[in-house]
């Protein structure tokens, strides 16, 4: 039973992958925004932002990183959208295939996508400056937060792609998330922001994960930074898990 499962997901992600690469310009979209956003934070406002000993480039590209997985989870509600609108959900119900394999397959396929566009980011960053201290381990653990939060993101996703009435409504859901990094400590300090707006920063998910990474990146201690971003991550992941699940069990009852 395993292997059929893993089988059909196998088969099926191929099957969106395909469809990604034959949509270059959705991954071109999804990594050009944020780099465009990336290059006028600062070569426009970097020289004017106080980061103090740290480069303007180092600063922000976590925050960079958090836009770039909002931006492509959009993508990932509007192929499930699709499906759902063009039949292809009913038709795979018909087939002999595990259900669960049509739901994780655009969970799989938002994961490659996201990585894909991550990495052009970082490439741009390194050639605009970017440079990090980190060793093998910490890039590794910067690597499993952004799988975390692309994961818990990409469950969120699912809730529109499967209940939209309209491709607008399956992708305006991404729009908060991609405006949340703007407030926290992504791209300036906390400390300059007055009183309400700097306690959500502090306090929201975004600052916490930005905090760890950049802390990461540095070859800094995160100190307590890393255990508040995996709470967020987790959190999060699970109850878009549970919420997405039950919406698709009772979109193909």
């Amino acid at each position: 039973m395993t292997t059929y499962v893993v089988a059909d997901t196998v088969a099926l992600t191929g099957r969106s992958l395909r469809h990604v690469t034959r949509s270059i310009d959705t991954i071109v979209t999804t990594a050009v925004t944020p780099i465009a956003i990336m290059v006028m934070f600062v070569y426009v406002f970097g020289g004017a932002i106080d980061t103090g000993p740290d480069r303007y480039i180092d600063y922000m590209l976590p925050g960079i990183m958090l836009i770039t997985i909002a931006s492509g989870i959009s993508y990932t509600a509007f192929r499930l959208f699709g499906d759902v609108q063009g039949g292809m959900f009913e038709r795979f119900q018909s087939m002999p295939i595990a259900r669960s394999g049509v739901l994780w397959a655009h969970v799989l396929t938002s994961l490659a996508a996201n990585l894909i566009s991550i990495v052009l980011v970082v490439v741009v960053a390194l050639l605009m400056g970017f440079r990090s201290g980190a060793g093998v381990v910490a890039w590794l653990a910067v690597v499993g937060i952004l799988v975390l939060f692309t994961f818990a993101l990409t469950w969120i996703a699912v809730v529109p792609g499967l209940t939209a009435s309209s491709v607008e409504g399956a992708s305006a859901f991404s729009y908060p998330l991609i405006f949340l990094p703007f407030v926290s400590s992504a791209f300036v300090p906390t400390e300059t922001m007055p009183g309400p707006v700097r306690w959500f920063a502090e306090n929201q998910p975004v600052t916490s994960i930005v905090d760890t990474i950049r802390g990461l990146f540095a070859g800094q201690p995160v100190g307590g930074d890393v255990g508040v971003a995996l709470a967020w991550c987790v959190g999060i992941l699970v109850v878009a898990y549970v919420y997405a699940t039950v919406t698709y069990r009772r979109k193909i009852a």
